[in-house]
């Protein structure tokens, strides 16, 4: 991290999303890429086929749900990963598909960092940042007092982040609980197996065991009647 003294400095984060990522993909971008890497030509011609299979707008756009879409769209955001990293130099960077965010304790630094960001997906990509959800922030609210810190915490992948912890996000646990209690009255409707409805709590458990939440799977536990605590 930028900036020197005893003292830890103060760490923002740049987060990004880009603005309707998948059905903004052009295919011409795409398969040039595609060519530095695969030389056969009945490859290429294969993925031409897929590609314009089910474009809603002429050399533009991708399905969210094909199988291919989601490595396309890994491989088309390659090049800002390698444009951040090489070309700009970042060194606490983080992509998950079109989500990803930049750490640094200075806050001018990553003002910029954004701007060219902004510049390089839209002209070697056809991208762009979505207007309001492209923020720069502080980890740390600051000092409630002269010792305790308030923590802000990273919004990311349905977690919020802090220094040595996660939390689930509140939207998530919000639609756990709609979710379940939906799937009780179908199981007690016999409209769905009791198979079906502990693979949807077995999913959400494994999610919610990367974060901290033994105290939140105890109280829905009670609360919705079915065990959450491993």
């Amino acid at each position: 991290m930028r900036g020197g003294g005893r003292k830890s400095p103060k760490i923002f984060c740049l987060k990004c999303d880009i603005s309707k990522y998948f059905e903004s993909i052009n295919h011409r971008i795409l398969l040039e890429i595609l060519k530095k890497k695969i030389a056969d030509r009945k490859v290429v011609w294969l993925i031409e086929e897929i590609l314009n299979s089910s474009e809603e707008k002429p050399g533009i756009g991708i399905p969210i749900g094909n199988l291919t879409s989601q490595l396309f769209a890994n491989i088309y955001l390659n090049e800002i990963d390698q444009f951040v990293k090489h070309g700009l130099r970042a060194k606490y960077y983080i992509r998950y598909m079109d989500d990803f965010l930049l750490l640094d304790s200075d806050k001018k630094y990553l003002h910029k960092i954004k701007e060219e960001i902004q510049e390089f997906l839209k002209n070697k990509l056809n991208l762009e940042l979505h207007p309001k959800k492209a923020n720069i922030f502080p980890t740390e609210k600051g000092l409630r007092s002269s010792r305790v810190v308030d923590p802000e915490g990273i919004d990311f992948l349905g977690y919020i982040i802090f220094g040595n912890y996660r939390l689930l996000r509140k939207s998530t646990i919000k639609r756990f609980i709609k979710r379940t209690k939906f799937y009780q009255r179908k199981l007690k409707e016999g409209l769905i197996d009791s198979e079906k409805f502990n693979n949807s709590l077995q999913s959400w458990l494994s999610y919610a065991c990367f974060g901290k939440s033994w105290r939140l799977r105890q109280n829905l536990s009670g609360r919705l009647g079915i065990k959450l605590i491993k």
